[in-house]
Order: C-alpha cells, then sequence, then structure tokens
C-alpha cells in the first residue's frame, strides 16, 4: 500500500555531488520519520542519515557527517539527501526508509517501509 520512490542516483567522479529524492506518491503519513541508507556489493545494509517528522532533528552517520545532508518537505511529501564531495566508498544502493514514529532513528529495524533503492556510483 505505501510506496516509496526513490530517484536522483547515476554515475558521478569522486569529488562530485549528487542530489537523491524520495516520493510517496498518493500516500500520506501522520507523524513519521524517513531515513537514507545504502548497501554496496557483498555488504549488509547500513545507516546513511534519518530526519525527524518535524525536520529539526538529523542524524548521520559517521562516514558521512560533513558531506552530506538530509531534509523534507512535508508539504511535497519529500525527502532528499544532498551528497558532497563524494567517494568511491559511497558507491551504492541508497534506500530510503519511511518509520512510522516521529523521532529519527538510525536502526534499520525500527523503518517499516522501504523503498527499492537507487544507484549510485562514484568514479575515481
Amino acid at each position: 500500500q505505501v510506496q516509496l520512490v526513490e530517484s536522483g542516483g547515476g554515475l558521478v567522479q569522486a569529488g562530485g555531488s549528487l542530489r537523491l529524492s524520495c516520493a510517496a506518491p498518493g500516500r500520506t503519513f501522520g507523524s513519521y520519520a524517513m531515513g537514507w541508507f545504502r548497501q554496496a556489493p557483498e555488504k549488509e545494509r547500513e545507516f546513511v542519515a534519518a530526519i525527524s517528522w518535524s525536520g529539526f532533528s538529523t542524524d548521520y552517520a559517521d562516514s558521512v557527517k560533513g558531506r552530506f545532508t538530509i531534509s523534507r518537505d512535508n508539504a511535497k511529501k519529500l525527502v532528499y539527501l544532498q551528497m558532497n564531495s563524494l567517494k568511491p566508498e559511497d558507491t551504492a544502493v541508497y534506500y530510503c526508509a519511511a518509520r512510522l514514529s516521529p523521532g529519527a532513528s538510525k536502526w534499520l529495524s525500527d523503518y517499516d517501509y522501504w523503498g527499492q533503492g537507487t544507484q549510485v556510483t562514484v568514479s575515481s
């Protein structure tokens, strides 16, 4: 019933920037937090960033602090992940996730809905 759709992935060179978007077309949530996770080949899905329902609280993985920024527009039901200073290590499939709770969380098991993912490839 709930569908999340990621977009904005692609191939970029190291040091470049990319902006991912997550949308829930035709869907509405009450108080919900959102998050971004990523999964590289042969690795487990890992936390990237999260944002509370209000947008005032955010959390980031240590590996992306200072480079990535998560934001949201509740009126448009969109969540963004601005990725700057990209590194080859950032190469992964990026997933948008929704948590039916207002508080941001870095734990994968706390999220209720997931998108299909969008590929981000950073070349050296």
